[in-house]
């Protein structure tokens, strides 16, 4: 995922079906300066971390 996209997620009032590793994710934020997005995963939300958005997949 580029990081103009994984923005328009995190932006959207709509709920996206976005993986990392395999695991569903929630995009609280992306830094557009360091191509980053803090995540954490839909079954735990207290397990926030970061990621490289290029590891973020989008899935239709």
């Amino acid at each position: 995922m580029n990081k103009q996209r994984a923005e328009q997620i995190a932006q959207s009032p709509d709920m996206k079906n976005v993986m990392f590793n395999g695991t569903p994710i929630y995009i609280q934020h992306v830094d557009m300066d360091t191509d980053t997005a803090r995540v954490f995963p839909l079954a735990d939300p207290q397990k926030e971390f970061d990621v490289q958005v290029t590891s973020l997949i989008e899935k239709e």
